[in-house]
This record gives structure tokens, C-alpha cells and sequence, in this order.
């Protein structure tokens, strides 16, 4: 392990973590991948844990630690090759909980990120909408002050956690007129009248539940607007950078373990009086693979460091996430291959692990918009300057 960005506590804390994994949540990932339900009290278990509070206030029950141990979270969850177990965890602890933790008042801490740190509350962050993907100034929800309250009509879907969870962290336009600078972010808790939410199913990810959710005249407290209000675009394409870095580090981590799974495979397999590691056409294609692995990783753990510093690495997160996730898949598609027909059985872990790598280049963002932003970045000058 790269000693440039891991102590000897970081690697502590990672075999820690992977005995937990190992005994608590894999028993458990095919019974949750059949049902599309994961059971609450492994929620508590990760929270009592303090794995949900690893980069968060210690005021609030975290542990307010570097942004390391988070990449090593990530990294681990992509071993137990479950990309929908994963999802969900960190879709509850750094999508969710970012805003909250980034925009939310004292009173909404107290209530919805420190019972979210301890495993009590499960979180969603609801942006996408069925009329528009990636084009998040192009949505349609509405929130529309009335008096102390606020009234929300609209629609989000593709929304990790979105049937299961206890509240839900919306964007919603408070001035239409304005475009993209009349967005504002709220929470929502799951029992407020007017909020219904269908499952949606999946080509992978199946262990998560992934949501279609509506609002239907759900009336909510003013208090329960995060931040200024207009003000949640910036908020948004702010917290989108950790999300893209999130999604580079998923993809290197499930490579790279797809790569092990592979190598340890052809080194058993025989054809022709020999195991295949030692076909040269297998041995070179190999390389390949963990050629780009590795560059990937690097760039990640690189982007980690400056995010972790305090840098805007708009750009870099969102290279990371582009190159990562386009890696990931030819990568894990050549992993398959390398098993053969094995490869091709759902009781090898390669069948899962191909489905759930493709929503790689879709969600956080398509490659087609990351590829835009890039180019605004570096051919039109544009700066995404911070909201915070």
C-alpha cells in the first residue's frame, strides 16, 4: 500500500474494516441482491462503528478524520462485489449527508445528520428528474413559499435509497424565472403527506433500493430549507466534485479486485497442458489492464490528497470519474473474458460485478456531460467557483 497517502493507522483501519465486511455483510449480499431490501441492523452496525462518521464533526457523533479513511471505505465496499450494498452506504453518507453537513443549520444537524451518523436515519439525496438526467438547471420541481411553510410538487427518480430511507434531501426551484439560480435545497422527512415513492428495477445494483419518487402538495417547514435560499445550483455542482471522486475510486477499487480475482483464476486454470497465466496473448492483455488500473488509481489518490487539502478540483474529479469508470468496464469485461464461459455464471463474481460497473459512466453524471465540462473548463475558461 502507497505509504504517499496511507499511515500505518490507515492501514489499520482498512483491515479492520475488511474483517468487518467479511463477517457482517457478505453472509448477507446474495439474500439482499435477490430481495432489493437491505435489512436496517446492518445500518446501526455501520454506525455504531463510526464508519458513517468517519469525515464528519466530532460535535455531531463523527470522527473528523482525513479524507482517506473515506477512500478506503469506498475501496473495501467494492470488494464484497455488491455495487448496490455499496451504493447505498455511500450514497446515505456522502450524498445525503454532505448537504446536511454543508448546508444545514445547527437544528438540522441535531436532527437528521447525527442520527444519520449513528445508523438511526438513512438519507437520500433526490436531484435527477424523469424529464431531465444531467441537465439538473432543467428541473421541474417546484417549491413554492406559503406562510412558515414551504409546498413541493414534483418528481425525482433514479434515486438511491429513495423507497427505504428516512428522509430526503431534495432540490427543488424556489424561483423558476431564474434557471439554474433559482434552485434551493431542503429536507424532507419519508412521512410527510404527499411524498409517495415507487422501486424501480435494475439492470445491476440490485441490492439497493433505487426510487421514483413524487411530491404531491407535501408541505414542509421553512426551517427545513438548507443554506440560502436560490443558492442550491452552486451547492450542487460543489458537493458533485466528491461525487465524481467517489465514483473514480469505486471504479479502480472494483477493477483492481476483479484483476485479483482474475489472476488468482488463470493461475489454477489449465488448457493445452499448462495454466493460462502463461499464454502470452492472456499475459499481455493482462498487463494492459492493470496498466490502466494502476494510472487510474494513482489519479485518484492524487485528487483525494487536494480535495482533502482544501483545493477546487472540479476538473480533476470530474477526469477522475470519466476515465475511472470507461477503465473499469473494459477492464472488467476482459476480466470475464479471461474466465471463459465461468465468466459468464452468476455463481462466478464477474457476472455481477459487469452489471453493476456499467452504471459507472451514467450515474453522477453521464460521460457525454463530464466530457462538456471539461472542455468549458479548459478550451472556455469557465470557473466553478465554490458556493462554501
Amino acid at each position: 500500500m502507497s505509504n504517499l497517502y496511507f499511515t500505518e493507522e490507515h492501514n489499520l483501519f482498512r483491515e479492520s474494516l475488511r474483517d468487518f465486511l467479511k463477517k457482517e455483510v457478505v453472509p448477507h449480499i446474495d439474500k439482499w441482491e435477490k430481495s432489493g431490501h437491505i435489512e436496517r441492523f446492518i445500518w446501526k452496525k455501520f454506525g455504531d462503528m463510526g464508519y458513517f462518521g468517519l469525515a464528519y464533526p466530532e460535535q455531531y457523533g463523527g470522527l473528523d478524520l482525513d479524507l482517506f479513511y473515506t477512500v478506503i471505505l469506498l475501496e473495501e465496499l467494492q470488494r464484497i462485489n455488491s455495487g448496490g450494498f455499496a451504493a447505498a452506504m455511500w450514497a446515505h453518507a456522502y450524498l445525503a449527508m454532505t448537504h446536511l453537513n454543508k448546508e444545514g443549520d445547527h437544528a438540522i444537524k441535531e436532527k437528521y445528520l447525527a442520527a444519520s451518523i449513528s445508523g438511526d436515519k438513512i438519507g437520500c439525496l433526490c436531484i435527477t428528474e424523469p424529464f431531465g438526467g444531467s441537465d439538473v438547471a432543467g428541473m421541474r420541481t417546484t417549491a413554492v413559499k406559503k406562510g412558515d411553510s414551504y409546498v413541493i410538487n414534483g418528481s425525482k427518480t433514479f434515486i438511491t435509497n429513495g423507497v427505504l430511507s428516512d428522509y430526503l434531501v431534495v432540490a427543488a426551484k424556489t424561483s423558476p424565472d431564474l434557471g439554474n439560480k433559482g434552485i434551493s435545497i431542503f429536507v424532507m422527512d419519508r412521512d410527510t403527506p404527499g411524498i409517495s415513492a415507487t422501486k424501480l428495477d435494475k439492470l445491476g445494483w440490485k441490492a439497493s433500493d433505487t426510487g421514483e419518487i413524487a411530491f404531491d402538495n407535501a408541505v414542509i417547514p421553512a426551517s427545513n430549507l438548507m443554506g440560502e435560499e436560490n443558492q442550491g445550483f452552486p451547492y450542487i455542482m460543489q458537493h458533485f466534485a466528491l461525487e465524481r471522486l467517489i465514483m473514480g475510486v469505486n471504479a479502480h477499487a472494483r477493477a483492481e479486485y476483479a484483476l485479483e480475482y482474475a489472476k488468482q483464476y488463470m493461475s489454477e486454470r489449465t488448457a493445452f497442458g499448462r495454466t493460462i497465466d502463461k499464454f502470452q496473448a492472456l499475459r499481455h492483455t493482462y498487463a494492459d489492464c492493470e496498466t490502466q488500473m494502476e494510472i487510474c488509481k494513482q489519479f485518484n489518490y492524487y485528487v483525494a490528497k487536494r480535495l482533502d487539502l482544501g483545493d477546487y478540483v472540479v476538473k480533476e474529479a470530474t477526469m477522475s470519474k470519466l476515465q475511472s469508470t470507461k477503465m473499469a468496464d473494459d477492464v472488467i469485461y476482459q476480466c470475464l473474458q479471461f474466465l471463459g464461459g465461468y465468466g459468464y455464471m452468476e455463481e462466478f463474481p464477474l457476472a455481477r460485478m459487469a452489471r453493476d460497473s456499467r452504471l459507472g459512466p451514467i450515474g453522477g453524471g453521464t460521460s457525454e456531460i463530464l466530457k462538456e465540462i471539461i472542455a468549458k473548463l479548459i478550451i472556455d475558461n469557465k470557473d466553478y467557483k465554490p458556493a462554501t
